[in-house]
């Protein structure tokens, strides 16, 4: 996304890096490709040391034991290779596992392995040597107690309080810290698994699922369809599961499993929705795995089986729009999936215009509008956090030596968006919609880049038609940080409405007198959006007294709520604000909130108390976050 004069087209393929084990992955080469090389040459990620250009993974046979009381998984990887190249090596992702022992899986004969320096971020180069003719290698290993992408809960961290709970989360690229893997989006393999766990517990993967626990607690897992490592997922606890129709359905702890059901109701409508505008699901059965708060994302789109959190159980399938989100993954993202972290976008933009027509087609336009307009605030507001002319603000990021996660801001959804929507209103949505399932089907199954992206819309949608180019305006959206100049409008009819009743408020009428009978989640955070940054102990009262705020069952409401109280030292708020702290673990509510305690020296004493209490409580991919910002002074 560097700054250009003219659009140049320029691909993520390089020759492969061939470096020992104590370096770093290494830059990333650009050279001008065809869409076709670019899809037929694995895309250079500078945030995996592995070299599948030279010999990639193709099928992983896992045959894994989960302990509960050492915090660890202790098992086998048996990979299948794919050689393209003559080479005496194959080089895995690893981040503190310890690898006991690799061998040809065909000759039963020990491989010689070395594990390069440990850096932070990345792990290590897991570096084995091959022989001629080796097909295939198995790799004998445990993981860490504390490995970065699993989740170890006491029975108290739980809803049902008896049983420990465990799940994964590899995106981005923790996948290595419970799998010695190539660990790039860029390389997609096929996988069965075998997983032994306590008996009283049930196992589920990102792959076809058994629905009812087994005597031994051992389970068989069968992933036929090539998917990338961030898409590895395992969960293990006390589960119970409800179908919700013949493809789809819930599982959740027991004494969460009706209230979940409710909630998701309309899970199959929303599916045979999301076919009608992009085709088929291509995934088989598509169920949901309700988790314990500590969950640190809204949700998590593992292939036949998303991981969402608990905080959209609002009892009024008011915040299901995250599930039409997770479902939207099944083509943008898993169907087609970016090839590095640095076109992160192609995954989240399109899965959040996605997410939106699912949601149009459902429940409406001025429904729809509403989650636009949502969004288009959390984009201006990420633009006035890091600042508009920002390198990071640019839709193509450049993240090299840097965790991809800093990647994993609104810019790639929101931004990602705005540029789809715009593209639609320059060409029509028909035209729109042609060109995306063509693009679907076209890449199905595969990785893709920014620039073979680029390629393949000047291709089948510009054809070299100049006005329409300079409408569309790659080159601003893409390359160049910020919004480009002339970018359309977003509004919301229903938000007016929502906006004129804070209007109103602040010019003096009764909280208590403003009509809010119908309305949604959506108009409530908007409402409190709208209202001024400072406010006075009696308004923040009179406001807690008429709509009981505090005491909203709905996290997005409550979470907004909070963050008022806390720049506006609203203590009757104090006790809900530690609860939910300490017992949610979502990054989305999580960074917002502490971030506006640091704001003060008094709150800065609060949010460490507190983080002292809840750190346990959250993933790594919260905890890293918060740790960074506690330390700032």
């Amino acid at each position: 996304m560097n700054s250009r004069t003219t659009l140049v087209l320029l691909s993520a393929v390089a020759a492969l890096h061939l470096h020992g084990c104590n370096t770093k992955p290494m830059k990333e080469n650009k050279m001008e490709t065809t869409q076709e090389t670019a899809l037929a040459t694995p895309a250079r990620d500078v945030h995996s040391y592995s070299n599948p250009a030279e010999v990639a993974v193709k099928h992983l046979d896992l045959d894994i034991e989960v302990l509960f009381d050492q915090k660890i998984i202790r098992g086998k990887a048996t990979y299948q290779l794919d050689r393209k190249k003559d080479t005496d090596k194959i080089i895995l992702d690893s981040r503190n596992l310890k690898i006991r022992n690799v061998f040809d899986t065909t000759k039963k004969q020990d491989l010689a392995f070395s594990l390069g320096e440990n850096q932070p971020t990345f792990g290590q180069p897991l570096e084995i040597q091959l022989n001629p003719d080796t097909k295939a290698i198995t790799i004998e290993y445990e993981t860490s107690p504390e490995a970065a992408a699993l989740q170890w809960l006491s029975p108290q961290q739980t809803a049902g309080k008896v049983h420990p709970f465990l799940f994964t989360q590899s995106q981005a690229i923790l996948a290595r810290t419970w799998i010695p893997c190539q660990d790039s989006p860029g390389v997609r393999f096929t996988y069965n698994a075998k997983v032994k766990a306590p008996k009283e517990m049930l196992a589920v993967m990102s792959a076809e699922n058994p629905q009812k626990k087994s005597a031994d607690g051992v389970y068989t897992f069968k992933m036929d369809q090539p998917i990338p490592s961030y898409l590895m997922a395992l969960s293990v606890g006390d589960l119970a599961f409800k179908p919700l129709s013949n493809r789809t359905g819930i599982y959740a702890e027991p004494v969460s499993l009706e209230a979940a059901a409710y909630e998701f109701a309309e899970l199959d409508k929303m599916l045979v929705t999301a076919e009608k505008i992009y085709g088929k699901y291509r995934w088989g059965r598509y169920d949901l795995l309700l988790l314990p708060p500590s969950f640190p994302f809204g949700g998590m789109e593992n292939p036949r089986i998303t991981f969402v959190t608990p905080t959209i159980l609002a009892g009024d399938r008011s915040l299901t729009s995250l599930v039409a989100h997770e479902l939207a993954h099944s083509w943008s993202g898993n169907l087609v999936t970016n090839a590095t972290w640095n076109d992160f976008w192609l995954n989240e933009g399109f899965t959040v215009y996605f997410e939106r027509r699912i949601m149009e087609a459902m429940y409406g336009e001025e429904y729809s509008d509403m989650l636009k307009v949502l969004g288009h605030q959390d984009l201006h507001r990420t633009l006035e956090e890091l600042g508009s002319d920002q390198p990071d603000t640019r839709l193509r990021l450049e993240l090299e030596g840097r965790d991809p996660d800093e990647g994993l801001t609104d810019i790639a959804y929101e931004k990602g968006n705005y540029f789809l929507l715009n593209i639609e209103n320059a060409v029509g949505r028909d035209k729109f919609d042609q060109f995306l399932n063509k693009y679907f089907n076209q890449f199905a199954f595969q990785t893709t880049t920014t620039e073979s992206f680029v390629n393949f819309l000047n291709k089948e949608l510009i054809k070299g038609d100049a006005e329409l180019a300079k409408k569309i305006n790659l080159e601003a959206w893409i390359y160049q940080p910020g919004i480009p100049a002339g970018a359309i409008p977003i509004s919301s009819t229903r938000f007016e409405k929502a906006a004129q009743a804070a209007t109103d408020w602040q010019k003096g009428k009764p909280a208590k007198e403003i009509s809010t009978k119908d309305w949604s989640s959506h108009e409530w955070l908007h409402f409190l959006r709208q209202l001024p940054a400072k406010l006075t102990p009696e308004q923040m009262q009179e406001l807690d007294k008429a709509f009981n705020f505090t005491n909203s069952g709905n996290s997005e409401i409550l979470a907004a709520w909070l963050e008022i109280a806390v720049k506006n030292n609203y203590r009757p708020a104090d006790k809900a604000l530690e609860n939910f702290l300490t017992h949610v673990g979502r990054r989305k509510f999580l960074i917002p909130l502490y971030k506006a305690l640091l704001e003060s020296p008094e709150g800065r004493e609060r949010a460490q108390a507190i983080y002292k209490k809840a750190r346990t409580n959250y993933h790594a991919v919260s905890t890293a976050t918060i740790d960074e910002l506690l330390a700032k002074k």
